[in-house]
């Protein structure tokens, strides 16, 4: 019998088990009813095989999309397959990323099958004296079996060896090639000989031998005593194509071009937190609590019936209060408890239209209750009115005493106040608690960090409102089905933050950031955001009109360089124009090997080539007028007459706000359509527009940061930093430097901040490589401190895992120690971005809260912070005080932070926002 070495090179024939595990029952589906039994299938074998064999090398071999020679050498071959079926489709994609999560090496390649990528492999595996584990469900790998490879088929958890291969074929491994072109193959649609079947194959192979051998004397087939033989050197010479073409089809390619050799196929550490997403996405239950529970190697084996881990969370004692007797032991249990949650249900997740259908509330663990306030269903209840139920809480909400945790609490917040209840006492939210904690460990909503933290999943919404067009507001579901759910998330939160903040209290870099910047802001967000802004609807009207016109003119101009008409936004159209017919040059490819459209490619052919060029400000326009001049108009509120963004404080890895409906940060401001668009953001009567921008905030910080003596002097003597450092790279006068030399000192100043190689300076400013190159080296003679403290950082980095901003904030970087080397100079690169980014967060947010509050005490109803954009604040301002609010506006942010170089804030103001730019 066959026994496998100690540490063999496995390689996993994915695409066989994909399919194996998709027809094998049960077929699971998760709540959301997304199936995910293929998945199952083919993670519980890895899991098993991981356990087993223990390998440091590996690979899962799937195959890639498109063509392969096979079908170049036999356009029939697989041609009667039918289309993937989509509930398989769907799974493939949380598959590749559940093995990559694993730690195992993904591979498919065009133009080959994974078993020709997996009969390489395993021969330049042998030739370096290594045994090779193949774990398929196909017959055909039976043809690379040998001393040095075995099959195992995990799923019916059989081996073959050369031993095994005979005993189950009755040939050995050397004839499996014949045997298949002999019998052919009706799923790929090999053809094989006519009524040669197994029996017939295995009686001419074992009686003469291999299709060499029955050509060499196809008579003596005659002589052997299976039924047809006389008949079969006939046969055998009628059908001599058809047998050549099916034995190449069946001979497993050994000579595939890799970029990665078998002792390269590591394994590497599992990114857990990502299991954790995608295990909870996959209801994986009891996988996710192996991984909850510490058990960092996700190797157990589970049965597809395994009963689910036992829920963490306890719904029982959820009670419903209904009346005011249901309600005063509650007021009680508020009143006096350290800390409670505290969590709205509502119509909408617009602030601005929200009806409050609800509240929740938990005081401990499992001791939680709804209160009902605006289900109005057929057959509701009988429930308490906000006019009731206000003056009894509203005490208890605007006690600053009393603490209150919630979840995402700026929402709430917001709520309340709309419905005239000032909440106080704010004194946690597990949403920022869990961003502070590692802004990239995972999304950062309840549900998600219910199964990272508690084992949980909650009741999602979907579950009790429905999906899609069908989906019930809040007030429409029966409170059987609505008061479990609203009180889980109160309980939730609660013990959210129960697990979540010894973590962040245990870093007192961490606990500043979040007692210091992030919990202070979310009221100033929530101030911001329902204030709203004031837009200029007929402007952007005319500017849609206007935006038409100039794409009509682009698609015209195109169709003419082009010779036809074509849809500009269709990929496929597009390449075939470019590539086929204009024949530009292809220099990338999609991953299904078309020739790309991206952006970044367009931006490089639109050097040489005018219909490129064309394209993207095609796409620039279209996508100015979707997004902002159609769409802006439509988001005025009927109430306010205002526009009303969110922002986002737990999205960006390094502490930017972001902001959507509408994405304020995308407002294009170098392209003067762009421009044109933030001139439609106005002043009401009596006031005027004030932006206040921090200048060259990032390359201050790295001033400051790598106490680069060259840069400090440039910023604290107040020289023109980009002159400064054209001076030095080119080596001339200050007063004498040029236009294009300051432009180009400006492209390395900036390009240094993002990580920027020599080839990609290259690139932006259009000079050859060695020029770039030229210039990079001269920088860092002159500004030695800066190449210092990126060889600084990039050492922290990989040390720590992490780097921090200058008031602690850290910024994990997962991919810093990764073996491919793409991503782990992506990650050096935003090590070295990331403490100036984030500090630049960090400092706008702090000069937030300064003008804010600030704005409350002496500026109320004479000035309002209405935008965050990047490094800018904008407001509203009393026209007659302008002046001396924006000063002060200056003043206030200029001292957001003490560094080694002045923070500069420039302030303008006009009727609208590109005025005051």
């Amino acid at each position: 019998m066959t026994t496998i070495p100690a540490n063999p090179f496995v390689l996993v024939d994915g695409s066989s088990y994909l399919y194996r595990a998709y027809h094998a029952p049960p077929h699971l589906t998760n709540s959301a009813g997304e199936p995910t039994g293929a998945v199952y299938g083919v993670v519980n074998m890895l899991r098993s095989l991981l356990k087993q064999y223990e390998p440091s090398h590996i690979a899962v071999v799937f195959d890639a999309k498109g063509k392969t020679f096979r079908d170049d050498m036999f356009p029939e071959y697989k041609a009667q397959r039918p289309p993937m079926p989509d509930d398989l489709r769907s799974q493939i994609a949380p598959l590749h990323d559940i093995i990559r999560a694993m730690g195992l090496p993904l591979l498919a390649i065009e133009g080959v099958e994974a078993d020709d990528v997996i009969g390489t492999l395993a021969r330049q595996a042998a030739a370096e004296g290594r045994h090779t584990l193949i774990s398929t469900g196909d017959k055909d790998m039976a043809q690379l079996v040998d001393e040095h490879v075995t099959l195992i088929n995990t799923m019916t958890d059989t081996i073959l060896g050369p031993e095994e291969v005979v005993e189950k074929f009755g040939i050995p491994p050397s004839l499996i090639i014949d045997y298949l072109a002999l019998m052919g193959d009706k799923v790929d649609n090999i053809p094989g000989l006519p009524g040669v079947g197994e029996k017939t194959a295995l009686a001419m192979l074992q009686g003469i031998g291999g299709l060499d051998a029955l050509y060499a004397d196809p008579d003596a087939v005659a002589t052997l005593g299976f039924r047809g033989a006389k008949g079969m050197p006939q046969k055998l010479r009628d059908n001599r194509d058809a047998a050549d073409i099916s034995y190449k089809l069946a001979t497993i390619k050994l000579d595939v071009a890799l970029d990665e050799a078998p002792e390269q196929l590591l394994r590497a550490t599992p990114n857990n937190d990502a299991l954790v997403q995608l295990f909870g996405k996959m209801e994986f239950r009891r996988w996710l609590a192996e991984l909850l529970d510490g058990d960092a190697s996700p190797t157990s084996v589970d049965s597809p019936a395994a009963e689910p881990s036992a829920p963490a969370v306890d719904r029982s004692g959820y009670q419903t209060l209904l009346t005011e007797a249901d309600l005063a032991p509650w007021l009680e249990k508020l009143k006096s408890a350290e800390l409670f949650a505290v969590d709205t249900e509502t119509t909408s997740l617009d602030v601005q239209e929200a009806k409050l259908v609800g509240i929740s509330f938990a005081v401990a663990p499992g001791e939680a209750a709804y209160l009902p306030l605006g289900h109005d269903y057929l057959g509701a209840p009988v429930q308490l009115t906000l006019e009731q139920v206000k003056p009894l809480l509203k005490p208890i909400f605007e006690d600053p005493s009393i603490k209150k945790v919630g979840q995402n609490l700026k929402y709430d917040l917001s709520v309340l106040a709309r419905h005239d209840i000032q909440l106080a006492g704010v004194a946690f939210d597990t949403m920022l608690e869990s961003y502070v904690f590692n802004s990239v460990g995972g999304r950062h909503d309840m549900d998600s960090l219910a199964l990272k933290y508690l084992s949980h999943k909650a009741i999602s919404f979907e579950e009790v409102a429905g999906k899609g067009a069908k989906q019930l507001t809040f007030n429409q579901i029966e409170l059987d089905t609505a008061s479990p759910y609203a009180a889980e998330d109160a309980d939730i939160t609660l013990r959210l933050h129960q697990a979540l903040w010894p973590k962040v209290e245990a870093e007192s870099s961490l606990l500043k950031v979040f007692k210091d910047i992030e919990l202070p802001l979310v009221p100033v967000l929530s101030r911001i955001e329902r204030h709203g802004v004031l837009i200029d609807s007929a402007m952007l009207a005319t500017q849609s009109d206007e935006l038409a016109t100039r794409l009509a003119e682009l698609e015209q101009e195109a169709y003419e360089i082009a010779g036809e008409e074509f849809n500009l936004a269709s990929p496929k159209q597009l390449q075939a124009i470019l590539f086929e017919k204009l024949g530009l040059p292809v220099l990338k490819k999609t991953p299904k090997g078309a020739p790309s459209t991206a952006e970044e490619t367009l931006q490089e052919l639109a050097l040489d080539y005018p219909l490129p060029k064309l394209i993207l400000e095609h796409r620039g326009l279209a996508k100015l007028k979707s997004t902002y001049t159609d769409k802006l108009p439509r988001m005025v509120n009927a109430g306010t007459g205002r526009v009303h963004t969110s922002y986002h404080q737990a999205v960006t890895a390094t502490g930017r706000l972001s902001s959507s409906d509408p994405n304020l940060q995308n407002i294009p401001i170098r392209t003067e359509e762009g421009r044109r668009v933030r001139q439609a953001f106005i002043a009401p009567e009596g006031k005027v527009v004030v932006a206040a921008d921090y200048s060259q905030i990032e390359l201050r910080l790295m001033a400051h940061l790598s106490k680069d003596d060259g840069l400090l002097r440039a910023f604290q003597q107040g020289i023109d930093v980009h002159k400064a450092t054209a001076a030095e790279v080119f080596g001339v006068a200050v007063d004498e430097v040029s236009s294009e030399q300051r432009r180009r000192a400006k492209a390395i100043n900036f390009g240094l901040i993002y990580g920027m190689s020599a080839f990609g300076l290259s690139r932006q400013l259009g000079i050859p490589r060695h020029e770039a190159q030229s210039y990079m080296d001269t920088y860092f003679e002159r500004y030695p401190g800066v190449l210092e403290y990126m060889e600084r950082t990039r050492k922290e980095a990989e040390e720590k895992g992490y780097v921090e901003t200058l008031f602690g904030r850290r910024l994990h970087l997962p991919d810093i120690k990764a073996r491919n080397m793409a991503r782990k100079k992506a990650a050096e690169r935003a090590a070295i971005n990331a403490p100036m980014q984030g500090t630049a967060a960090d400092i706008i947010k702090l000069a937030m809260l300064k003008v804010d509050d600030w704005i409350q005490t002496e500026g109320k109803g004479q000035i309002s912070m209405v935008m965050q954009v990047h490094d800018e604040l904008v407001f509203e301002v009393d026209q007659n005080q302008a002046e001396a609010l924006s000063a002060k506006v200056c003043e206030l942010m200029s001292s957001a932070a003490d560094l080694d170089v002045p923070l500069l804030v420039e302030a303008g103001q006009g009727e609208n926002w590109e005025q005051a730019h």
